[in-house]
């Protein structure tokens, strides 16, 4: 029922045989030289509990049938390897999952919106380990699990009890974090941190009353903070840090407590990187207030003023030639003049160039002859 084989140096695949043991709740490989893909024999093994194969170097596409085999699954820790590809929508229906941990692989696309179908992080019994009976004595076994909790890895003992745990990081994914994530109202710890997620944090984060952990740092994220996040009471460990995120961090005990750290890297202002948000928002003051009005008085005589000037010039040249007849008829025959002195000089110049040309051309003509 229990296979431990942890913080050893064994290497080369899985052996397929592993697949036999049909009645296997819990098997832990983590922290070894395992590479290869995972067998499919491992299908067979119907009644696991806790998969921890995390700190291996495993490859290839996480397989689809640990959704539609591994029903029973608590446990899944996939964390420091090297697999690949999407994340199949098929462990949505692993509604026993408490904790989900693919951290440090090569995962690309999208997250699955049917995250919400994960019922254990919703409500319902926590996990509690199970009993076994070994020469007749009833014993009850406590699984451990290695978390990145609160920006720490650690192993969880004890406490694992009460943990509820996502954690995605440091892979490729894309896209925008699903709305549906917002109703795993018993998740304590979400970690989407360097990853390639865009669009905007969820408005409805604050429903997530249990939250202690949040980590979407290094991201592509944009938008404002939502201001539900003020709600999350519980909340000891945020990092926001390296995104597109704007505008004014939400005020509320909580928000405010953290280190300036967790929101650098973005366009944010208010409490506690700046006092406030002054830098975008001009305070009406009395001063500004006369200074603005001083300046519009300026413009609007300054605008008055060319249009006024516009039309006395205007009508001093236009009207004098239009009710004077002695000034428009001299008018005209100073643009006649004009006209007769500017096609005298062009002409003569032509017939000087004209002329010019025909001395060299009859020059290089006789230079030819001879």
């Amino acid at each position: 029922m229990i296979l431990k084989l942890s913080d050893n140096k064994f290497n080369s695949t899985i052996p397929s045989s592993l697949g036999s043991l049909v009645l296997l709740q819990s098997l832990h490989l983590r922290n070894n030289h395992l590479s290869g893909e995972l067998p499919l024999s491992l299908r067979n093994c119907t009644e696991l509990i806790t998969l921890d194969l995390g700190g291996n170097m495993l490859r290839g596409r996480l397989p689809a049938w640990i959704g539609t085999r591994l029903l029973n699954l608590q446990i899944l820790s996939l964390r420091w390897n090297k697999f690949q590809g999407r994340i199949p929508e098929q462990l949505c229906a692993l509604s026993a999952l408490q904790l989900l941990d693919v951290a440090h692989n090569n995962l690309s696309g999208y997250i699955p919106k049917c995250v919400c179908n994960f019922s254990s992080m919703v409500g319902g019994d926590d996990y509690r380990g199970f009993l076994y009976t070994v020469n007749g004595s009833t014993s009850f076994f406590k699984e451990d699990a290695l978390l990145v909790m609160k920006g720490q890895e650690m192993e969880y003992i004890e406490n694992l009890v009460y943990v509820n745990s996502i954690d995605l990081s440091g892979n490729f994914l894309s896209g925008e974090i699903p709305t549906e994530i917002t109703s795993l109202a018993k998740l304590e710890s979400l970690n989407l941190s360097n990853n390639l997620l865009t669009g905007e944090i969820p408005h409805g984060m604050g429903k997530m009353g249990a939250l202690e952990s949040v980590d979407f740092s290094m991201n592509k994220l944009s938008g404002e903070i939502p201001p539900s996040m003020s709600n999350l009471s519980f909340l000891s460990h945020l990092n926001l840090s390296y995104n597109k995120l704007r505008g004014r961090i939400p005020l509320g005990t909580q928000l405010q407590s953290f280190d300036a750290s967790s929101y650098v890297g973005n366009s944010l202002c208010g409490p506690p990187l700046t006092p406030n948000c002054s830098r975008d928002v001009v305070t009406p003051t009395a001063e500004n207030k006369n200074r603005n009005e001083d300046d519009d008085n300026v413009m609007s005589w300054f605008y008055l003023g060319m249009g006024v000037g516009f039309a006395i010039g205007f009508w001093g040249v236009c009207g004098g030639l239009f009710f004077n007849r002695t000034w428009r008829h001299n008018y005209f025959r100073f643009l006649d003049r004009m006209k007769d002195s500017i096609y005298v000089k062009t002409s003569e110049t032509t017939f000087k160039i004209s002329e010019s040309l025909k001395g060299i051309i009859f020059c290089k003509v006789q230079n030819i002859i001879a």
